[in-house]
């Protein structure tokens, strides 16, 4: 028998065929694929050059997550991810499934309390999730960014024209937007009786399939709408060392500023090189498995903003080319700016010199901060 070799052969057309629609089928491109992502089979001949063992192929066992970076099947990385309102008050908390969150945005709301999005990509095994607030407009161009199915419970009105629109698939426990447009999914909620309402309202994985199956939404990712780009990820790890003394010290990231009524703040722990989340002094856990969130990426976005009523609603000006922000990562933190420019497009974060910021492998918590407001502090 020869030596064991990689040997170039014609191969089988429908194995190509299976692997090209498998790539497909979860919008990466190849040059997505790494070395520890790829299963090779070596091809052996016999003494006289007859192959003997399967030909050779590579197949993409594994791709990067665009939420993460780490390594996910091509499977998983085809699911459309669901983006879940979820509260920050006190008597609502733990929630469930929002350790889950790949991406969680933190944004403040009418009388001076915060609200949370969760971005879930492995959303299918879920059998609680929640509980589900409603939603604000500002959050919908975080959501599309995605492309996720956006679970909530109502909503205001300053939604009605976006909400409805043919691109947006959502999903609602009560009508969509103030006292109209209906309640599209509504069958996929479920009250308890552990918490009064409004905090008692959840959904699942399989309300949320059965209301996607029922709207005609799909539950993998679209073509037509999802971009593939969103965070730039570090080759390795990024410790900030390069930006030299422009990269301060900030093992404690302090929101109370920001978020007045939960006080939210993360700690640095150096064992793991994680941001640990609190909410109201506590930590901050996920009722499915008791774990504190925590991240490896915290952003801090400035951005502008205005009260549209009487009632407190607020504006945020998602779309931006001017205005800056944090990064934190690694017990560091250097100064930012952002931009996006539509409801599709990533929102993408710059360092002092221009350059994308390079984000380490995990999950990113992004606090949207009102300019102009007292800073955090860290």
């Amino acid at each position: 028998m020869k030596k064991r070799e990689l040997i170039k052969k014609k191969i089988n057309k429908g194995l190509v065929l299976g692997i090209a629609a498998a790539v497909a089928a979860a919008m990466i491109s190849p040059v997505n694929f790494g070395q520890a992502g790829l299963s090779e089979v070596y091809a052996a001949e016999d003494d006289n050059g007859i192959s003997t063992m399967p030909l050779p192929i590579e197949t993409p066992a594994y791709v990067r997550s665009v939420y993460t970076n780490e390594w996910i099947t091509p499977e998983q990385a085809a699911v459309r991810p669901i983006a879940v309102m979820m509260p920050t008050d006190k008597t609502a908390q733990p929630s469930y499934g929002i350790s889950h969150a790949k991406v969680l945005y933190e944004v403040m709301e009418e009388g001076e309390i915060s609200r949370q999005m969760a971005i879930i990509d492995d959303w299918a095994g879920l059998p609680q999730i929640g509980n589900v607030r409603s939603c604000r407009a500002y959050y919908i161009p975080e959501a599309t960014e995605w492309d996720a199915i956006l679970v909530h419970f109502g909503g205001v009105v300053y939604m009605k024209d976006r909400i409805t629109a043919p691109d947006i698939n959502n999903i609602s426990g009560t009508a969509q937007y103030g006292v109209g447009g209906g309640a599209p999914g509504s069958g996929a909620f479920f009250r308890t009786t552990d918490k009064k309402a409004p905090h008692n309202a959840y959904t699942s994985a399989a309300g949320i399939i059965n209301a996607c199956a029922e709207l005609g939404y799909s539950t993998t990712i679209r073509p037509e709408y999802y971009k593939a780009k969103h965070f730039t990820f570090a080759e390795g790890v990024n410790t900030l060392e390069q930006y030299g003394a422009a990269a301060e010290t900030a093992n404690t990231i302090d929101l109370s500023n920001i978020f007045t009524y939960t006080k939210s703040s993360l700690v640095y722990n150096p064992a793991d090189g994680l941001y640990y989340k609190s909410l109201h002094g506590k930590p901050q856990t996920d009722a499915l498995n008791g774990e504190q969130l925590k991240f490896a990426n915290v952003i801090v976005q400035n951005t502008k903003w205005a009260k549209l009523d009487d009632k407190g609603y607020l504006y945020f000006q998602n779309y931006d080319a001017t205005e800056d922000g944090y990064y934190f990562t690694k017990g560091k933190c250097i100064h930012v700016t952002w931009q996006k420019t539509d409801d599709y497009s990533p929102t993408v974060y710059y360092d002092d010199f221009g350059n994308e910021i390079q984000l380490n492998e995990g999950k990113t918590y992004i606090a949207i901060a009102q300019k102009g407001r007292e800073a955090l502090k860290y």
